[in-house]
């Protein structure tokens, strides 16, 4: 640090106006964040996320009962709200029409409500987090589980989950929207009532947090998987009080696999992921052939809802929700045929309704296609090689679980979903190995995933990593400049530009100390250099006052959001003792920022085994010298 002798008593060195004085800073320090009021905070949010989520458990019930009577007016005449699957209806060449009547329904809703309520929910839920401060509007929260009823229930091939996921994100977006709280707090209810929705369905809490990590939160962070988590142990509550209490999805116990068989599950997988990345790309260029339809987008569910209606009336088990298809794929009970047929008809009508942008889920399908896609590929793996141990059901979870692993890239919300949707623990290895292999195909081979390209198109950048903060790593001390300049307040304008001029080639901000040795505020070089300003002025009259410093302890992460708060370039450094040691500024975090990024990208090899070999020979003369 530069510095020079001068005092209130001595008149300053003209060719040194740099104060030498390096004395206690008092009262220029900003306040640290209160702990106890992040933390009240955080247990405010948390108890609105309970809040949500006992909501959106009964809006989850609310929306199986409505799915449920929809599906028996539409196809049995009867108004009940149990359970029966469209596929058994006797209606007939009629089934075509039903599928068109509940488009038409959901494209007048979308024109004339909100056109937000077309789509799966997830991609629309990412939009707003990353585009507008988390805010939903909240018409969404009843007119998308009433649109997601009425094309479900009239046959649409969807699942309850994916509306159930939009409705609870935009519950959890009014609530944060009723009450005076951050963006990122928002975000927070978003995905807690987004993932409560989950659980409240599924029954799987860990599958709802991680799917919260994994494509709502992008973070990870106390404050936000505590209420995130406490509303899908709520939803999941919400299930076994309202659901069944068992697992969503039963099948017969697993036997633990062998060897040979994981190996087998593991290539099932990475089949499952090429076929999940052809199924993406079918999806959109199907969406793609809808926008250049002739006719107004309210009447393109319409329009999907005819092709469905004619795929089932061929293949009827394709209507609907379709939770027991899976069911009937997990055992294993299945003929070859009948699974084929599911699989493929399934997927082409899920495809053409998902396209029309129609109102409904995408995990349903996808579990169905990809289970189907694992039991067609065990069976022919049995059949080549009746001894390699493999399971058909356990080839149907593995293909289950990558499917959605490659189709969303939400690698550990698939493990876990799969895990705690059929409650099968050694299901664990198998799962492991094909989601690994379909995540790596869908990583390397796809750009943006079924959740992302959506939005993608629409310019929206989706976090697909999440790293620890640089800047939280590095301390001040590690970029504090060693070329700090200190100007006294009592030198002349005059005497600073002359002594500049000669000794000072780079800095532009410069931190102003009193006769005393306390620091007053900082100085530009603009304002130094201003024509007009009378060069006998002292520079104190053209300070900008200020009361901020940092200490060299402290993380350049603070240092950053004291200088965008407080509007400052340049911070003054204390060392432990209080004493003003440097000055920090915005390039000095940049260059060891970029230090740190080409340091942590650089290659090295640390150790030569060229080296290690020259020192074992070395040794070993050695050691025959002395022997001699």
């Amino acid at each position: 640090m530069k510095s020079a002798m001068s005092n209130a008593k001595n008149t300053p060195d003209p060719a040194i106006p740099i104060s030498p004085l390096l004395s206690e800073m008092e009262n220029n320090t900003v306040k640290p964040k209160n702990n106890k009021g992040l933390k009240k905070r955080l247990l405010f949010i948390s108890g609105l996320s309970i809040g949500v989520a006992v909501a959106v458990s009964v809006i989850a019930r609310l929306l199986v009962w409505l799915i449920n009577i929809i599906t028996n007016i539409s196809f049995y005449g009867i108004f009940s709200p149990a359970f029966h699957s469209p596929s058994a209806n006797h209606l007939g060449v009629w089934v075509i029409i039903i599928p068109a009547i509940g488009g038409i329904i959901v494209g007048l809703m979308a024109l004339y409500g909100s056109a937000a309520i077309r789509g799966h929910g997830i991609p629309e839920a990412m939009e707003q987090i990353l585009t507008n401060q988390s805010r939903i509007k909240p018409s969404i929260t009843f007119l998308k589980p009433i649109s997601s009823a009425i094309a479900i229930g009239t046959g649409g091939p969807f699942g309850a989950e994916g509306p159930i996921i939009a409705t609870g994100g935009a519950l959890g977006s009014t609530i944060g929207q009723l009450f005076k709280i951050t963006a990122n707090e928002r975000k927070v209810l978003l995905a807690a009532g987004a993932t409560a929705g989950m659980a409240a369905i599924f029954g799987t809490p860990i599958a709802g947090v991680f799917l919260a990590i994994e494509l709502l939160l992008f973070e990870f962070s106390p404050k936000s998987i505590l209420p995130v988590a406490l509303a899908c142990i709520t939803g999941a509550a919400g299930h076994h009080l309202l659901f069944d209490a068992g697992p969503v999805f039963p099948m017969p116990n697993l036997a633990t696999p062998t060897n040979t068989a994981l190996a087998i599950y593991s290539l099932t997988g990475l089949i499952i992921g090429f076929l999940s990345l052809g199924l993406t790309k079918i999806v959109y260029l199907v969406e793609d052939a809808f926008e250049h339809v002739p006719v107004h987008w309210m009447w393109w569910p319409a329009i999907g809802g005819l092709a469905v209606g004619v795929i089932g009336y061929f293949a009827p088990h394709t209507l609907g929700v379709g939770y027991d298809n899976i069911i009937n794929v997990l055992s294993g009970s299945m003929t070859l045929i009948i699974v084929t047929r599911l699989c493929l008809f399934k997927f082409l009508s899920w495809a053409i309704a998902l396209g029309s942008g129609t109102s409904g889920g995408t995990l349903a399908p996808l579990l169905t296609i990809g289970g189907a896609a694992g039991a067609i590929i065990g069976c022919g793996v049995l059949y080549l090689f009746p001894q390699s141990g493999l399971s058909i059901p356990m080839a149907a979870l593995a293909g289950m679980s990558a499917m959605f692993a490659g189709a969303s890239r939400a690698y550990l919300t698939s493990i876990t979903f799969a895990l705690e949707a059929t409650m099968q623990s050694h299901a664990l290895l198998p799962l492991l190995g094909a989601c690994t292999a379909s995540y790596l195909v869908s990583f390397f081979l796809m750009e943006n995933t079924i959740m992302t390209e959506k939005i993608a198109r629409r310019g929206v950048f989706t976090p697909d990593s999440f790293e620890a903060d640089l800047l939280a790593k590095l301390t001040v001390e590690q970029a504090v400049s060693s070329d700090a300049f200190l100007l006294s307040g009592e030198s002349t304008i005059k005497e600073v530009k002359a002594w500049l001029k000669i000794n000072n080639q780079g800095a532009n901000d410069f931190v102003v100390l009193n006769d005393e040795g306390k620091f007053i505020g900082t100085a530009s070089r603009i304002d130094i250099f201003t024509g007009g300003t009378d060069p006998e002025a002292r520079v104190s009259t053209i300070v900008t006052a200020g009361h901020i410093s940092i200490k060299k302890s402290d993380t350049l992460r603070k240092a950053v959001e004291l200088m965008a708060t407080q509007t400052a370039e340049i911070l003054p450094v204390l060392s432990s003792n209080g004493k003003v040691t440097g000055v920090l500024s915005y390039r000095d975090i940049l260059s060891v920022y970029k230090e740190q990024l080409d340091e942590n990208e650089r290659a090295h090899v640390h150790i030569s085994l060229k080296r290690q070999r020259l020192k074992m020979l070395a040794r070993g003369r050695n050691q025959f010298n002395l022997n001699d």
